[in-house]
């Protein structure tokens, strides 16, 4: 009995052994966190209007899962493919001079090691600001069954434009304190991306963030530091606030208000309808704010033409200087 019971202490201390130094494994990076921020020139020919109108668009790709995001479902390359085939050319026939995108895979498993904003950067776009908020080896994400887990992911946030960018800066948002350790671990840095756009010699300040999913009390904080970056800029510049804000007005107490409510501050094509989900739109999480004395809206889209190729739509606006 002695023997026996020595014997399972045993096996009980390895279990615990090897299910630590599994989480310590899985939850490290596969980067230096000098490469989460990279500014990346190409060098294509665009010409540059002084007197154009130019057009931004804001997209939560999802990594090109479509309605199967964070579902526990097989998902085959055909899918990735198909659906990088289909943005690709939604894009080219739109000609978008900036395009911002949130939940870009630059080297995931899960999307099967293909570079999202390396295949859409061939677009003609000279210039990509890449911000990435998960690195890990492994992610034990579904939970169940282990066969659809992600296993590597590097992913984040890319700008793609065919102006210079200049001064970019990865900012990391507050990070909620609900998530218990074990999950905080393989959780993604919340961010704003921010860079100098020069245009026809003009300066345009963009930002593009990915706030809060899932703590609704640390996306009100993320908002509020959105809302003060904003307010660093907007008397001097042009400034363009995208992204994926999940954050939806018609919630009593939603985050999104915190923005609405900043006088000069507006938000493209805001009448416009939903843009989660991409299947069924109930709920209004991606915008385009911009600062009306610099900044005049010409026009503005929800582009349901793309389908399912993502679980969101993109939101497009065409705009002139002031």
């Amino acid at each position: 009995m002695k023997n026996l019971f020595k014997a399972i202490i045993a096996i009980f201390s390895a279990l615990i052994v090897a299910v630590v130094v599994f989480f310590v494994w899985a939850s490290s990076a596969n980067y230096s966190s000098d490469d989460y921020v990279q500014l990346i020139e190409y060098n294509y020919s665009n010409e540059d209007d002084s007197d154009s109108i130019f057009s931004v668009i804001t997209y939560n790709i999802g990594y090109l899962s479509g309605m199967t995001n964070n579902l526990p479902v097989p998902k085959p390359k055909s899918l990735f493919n198909n659906n990088l085939k289909r943005v690709y050319r939604e894009f080219e026939n739109l000609e978008a001079d900036i395009i911002c995108l949130q939940e870009v895979d630059f080297h995931s498993k899960r999307s099967y090691y293909i570079n999202q904003q390396e295949e859409l950067h061939k677009l003609g776009y000279n210039f990509a600001f890449q911000a990435a908020n998960w690195d890990k080896k492994y992610l034990p994400f579904p939970y169940f069954p282990v066969s659809l887990q992600f296993g590597e992911v590097y992913s984040g946030q890319s700008i793609l434009s065919k102006y210079q960018l200049i001064d970019i800066e990865r900012i990391v948002l507050e990070r909620g304190t609900s998530n218990p350790f074990y999950r905080d671990a393989f959780y993604l840095d919340r961010l704003a991306q921010v860079a100098k756009v020069l245009v026809s010699g003009d300066t345009i300040v963009l930002i593009n963030v990915h706030l809060e999913a899932f703590d609704a009390a640390n996306r009100t904080k993320q908002t509020r530091t959105i809302a003060n970056l904003y307010n660093n800029y907007k008397d001097d510049f042009p400034v363009l606030l995208v992204g994926d804000f999940n954050s939806d007005e018609s919630r009593r107490e939603a985050s999104i208000k915190i923005l609405l409510a900043i006088p000069g501050l507006k938000s493209a094509g805001h009448e416009l309808g939903n843009t989660f989900s991409s299947q069924n739109p109930v709920a209004r999480l991606d915008y385009i704010f911009y600062n009306e004395e610099f900044i005049e809206m010409r026009n503005a889209e929800i582009l349901t033409s793309i389908g399912e190729a993502s679980d969101h739509l993109p939101v497009l606006m065409e705009f002139k200087l002031k």
